[in-house]
């Protein structure tokens, strides 16, 4: 069976649209907004949802995402709550669901019985931002095994390694849009024709994300991408509304996808 990733870019690429991916962290404020927040996001126009797992040193997030990831935690989330949610969210929506998350809650979960899991849900992939490409090789085996796609993630400083990068990608590669953490920012000045010129060379989708924050800077980074990735920009509007932002959320998302059509 195709991976709903690699049937997502194809429906777009067909009506000339752009990927919008949009990110919430798991149990923020509660499991039961979470699910919520995932059917209002995809009906709202989001056509592939990043659920970020909390985690207590989450290294690569800026203040926002660290904060959901506290609050989170506090309230009791687990890996096993989240997929029970993802089991629920599976009777109501078949849209793509990957999990953002560290490697090290994969590896004290159990690496096969993770990616075994994962499967059984109908979890399309995992973006692990703090496992090396090079060290890719602890979980893509079992990844592999599993048909669950590894996002690879390049950046301004990967450069030189973007062609060896994408040769060896499934689903999107993910492109940070500059250094530092997550974040939104008033400005992205990457130059990413250049970046990204390598990727003419291979047929893995480039989606941008990392400080995208409104709907300008979203028309912005798609025009040199396939898609763009917004996450802290939602976080934030979750944080602002707790139980009562799935509607600030679904007019966010509309707006962001809108220029992107």
């Amino acid at each position: 069976m195709k991976n709903r990733i690699d049937s997502c870019f194809e429906q777009l690429k067909a009506k000339g649209e752009k990927a919008l991916i949009t990110f919430v962290t798991a149990g923020d404020p509660d499991m039961e907004t979470t699910e919520k927040l995932v059917l209002e996001m995809f009906d709202k126009g989001a056509d592939i949802i990043e659920l970020g797992v909390p985690f207590s040193d989450p290294i690569a997030e800026g203040k926002t995402i660290q904060l959901a990831s506290q609050r989170s935690l506090r309230g009791g989330t687990t890996l096993d709550k989240i997929f029970d949610m993802v089991r629920s969210l599976r009777t109501k929506t078949d849209k793509p669901l990957l999990l953002m998350m560290y490697v090290n809650t994969i590896f004290k979960y159990g690496t096969e019985r993770f990616f075994k899991n994962c499967a059984e849900l109908s979890i399309d992939g995992v973006i692990v931002p703090d496992l090396p490409f090079e060290e890719r090789d602890e979980i893509q085996p079992a990844a592999d095994k599993y048909g669950i796609y590894n996002i690879n993630l390049v950046s301004p400083t990967s450069a030189d390694r973007v062609s060896m990068i994408a040769k060896e990608s499934k689903g999107f590669l993910y492109v940070v849009s500059s250094l530092g953490v997550t974040g939104t920012r008033s400005e992205i000045t990457t130059d990413f024709s250049t970046l990204l010129a390598p990727l003419k060379d291979f047929d893995v989708p480039a989606c941008i994300g990392f400080g995208i924050s409104d709907p300008e800077q979203a028309k912005k980074m798609s025009e040199f991408s396939n898609g763009v990735i917004v996450g802290s920009a939602i976080v934030n509007k979750v944080a602002d509304n707790g139980r009562d932002s799935i509607p600030v959320v679904g007019e966010f998302v509309a707006a962001l996808k809108a220029p992107l059509r």
